[in-house]
């Protein structure tokens, strides 16, 4: 193929990411509010499809498609505007809608210069990063793509670590039968009950809270009409105090009340899901997932075996899996296969695999992060930090899953990244694994304890 014809086909599949974000963006994040900035989704979206299009041509990479010099151009311009988008661009904008809902009104109305500031801000300390991380040689220039990248990379790391160790335990925590607490009808009704008599008890102490303001009121009225001075201050200290201290006590008991429904009514919902959990564990499908979180149990414990290994060893894998499984069927099993071929189409179905799950995982986490956080103020500046989060991650996964990737696959990969430490962000994946699986553990096994097994 020409250049011009492997342009065209990465410009058709960039306008089709590019409208996949946009979409994304409109009907999963913004669905809630009708106010939002056409800048604000333009830069998200475009984040998105350039995070898609360096998966896009590590899918292409393994299948040999398009010219080795049109893959080589496309992963440099893919790859400098992802990291103009995620150093420059997303962080003006992300200080400039920020400080746009701050109250401070000099930096309100100087929100252009304030911004500017911030970012000046930003650029010294992400610089600062890679002080402490031994990331860079000498000899990388100031202007070098390794030194983004490299500062890139460690916060990006950092994130896919963590999101990893969590999602690691939480998934079969999530999905294993054993760990559902036994919730019957009675138990529901019982809440539902003490629901129910909370909110009456509020609406008694709400009308008495009305009926002594009105009867306050009414005293206060009949008082201005007494001429007598005396008798105006008696009825001040027998009557009108006493009803002003009672009424302040019911008003603190009808806040407790209230905060005291509003923990029933989230108990409420946290029973009837876990309810809905244990019929759904007894379909097929969640017979699937119950078995599927044994396995993923078993990887939990495998992985934070083979990372603590790696860490006290200080050991880094030098051959990708599939690879490492073909030298053993071919060396110590025996079996007589074509190795050429068939790690091609397992390479393209393993790192497919790998693709699809990092973005449906990344998608799925951001839109519940987004959605537990935002508010109409706050929704702009919060989806271009995730839109940062979501390209610092993307490269950083390249970074990572270039070891998966078979040697004679990653030779454009690597020329195109540079003389990075490859070793060092392995290295530091699995400190950040395991130090989150590990906290995630302990925090569910301490949430899981402290869960009453009934509602008395």
């Amino acid at each position: 193929m020409s250049f011009i014809s492997d342009s065209i086909i990465m410009f058709i599949s960039q306008i089709l990411f590019f409208g996949f974000g946009w979409l994304f963006f409109m009907r999963r994040l913004f669905k809630d509010y009708e106010v939002h900035h056409v800048m604000v989704q333009f830069i998200f979206s475009v984040t998105f499809a350039l995070s898609c299009t360096m998966f896009e041509l590590i899918i292409f990479e393994i299948m040999g498609f398009l010219d080795p010099g049109s893959r080589y151009f496309h992963w440099r311009l893919g790859l400098y505007s992802m990291l103009c988008m995620a150093v420059l661009i997303l962080p003006f904008y992300i200080a400039y809608y920020a400080v746009g809902n701050t109250r401070f009104a000099p930096f309100y109305r100087n929100r252009l210069l304030t911004a500017l500031v911030l970012w000046f801000v930003f650029i010294y300390f992400f610089w600062k990063l890679g002080d402490p991380f031994p990331i860079l040689s000498r000899k990388h220039g100031i202007l070098s793509i390794e030194q983004l990248i490299s500062r890139v990379g460690v916060i990006g790391v950092t994130i896919i670590g963590v999101l990893s160790g969590f999602g690691a335990v939480n998934c079969p925590y999530n999905y294993m039968a054993i760990f559902t607490r036994n919730i019957s009808d009675s138990d529901i009704y019982s809440l539902e009950k003490r629901i129910m008599q909370t909110v009456d008890m509020i609406l008694a102490k709400k009308k008495r809270i009305t009926l002594a303001e009105h009867e306050s009121r009414k005293i206060s009225a009949t008082q201005e009409q007494k001429k007598s001075r005396m008798q105006f201050v008696w009825n001040m200290i027998s009557g009108s105090n006493s009803s002003s201290e009672n009424i302040g006590h019911l008003k603190n008991e009808v806040d407790a009340l209230e905060e005291l429904s509003r923990q029933l009514f989230l108990e409420s919902v946290d029973m009837h899901a876990t309810k809905d959990r244990i019929a759904y564990s007894r379909t097929l499908k969640g017979r699937y997932f119950n078995l599927m979180g044994y396995f993923f149990s078993l990887y939990c414990i495998w992985k934070i075996f083979i990372c603590t290994i790696n860490i006290v060893f200080d050991r880094v894998g030098k051959t990708d899996p599939v690879t490492r499984g073909f030298e053993i069927l071919v060396n110590y099993l025996g079996f007589d296969v074509d190795v050429k071929f068939w790690s091609q189409h397992v390479s393209f179905f393993l790192v497919g695999i790998m693709i699809v799950t990092s973005i449906r995982g990344l998608l799925i986490t951001l839109t519940k992060f987004f959605n537990a956080i935002s508010s109409s103020k706050s929704s702009n500046a919060i989806v271009l930090c995730l839109a940062e989060v979501m390209g610092m991650y993307f490269v950083s996964s390249v970074v990572l899953m270039r070891m998966n990737v078979p040697a004679k696959y990653r030779l454009i990969i690597t020329k195109v990244l540079g003389d990075l430490q490859f070793n060092f962000y392995h290295r530091w994946f699995d400190v950040i694994f395991l130090i989150s699986a590990l906290s995630s553990i302990g925090f569910l096994y301490v949430a899981h304890k402290h869960v009453p097994e009934k509602i008395s």
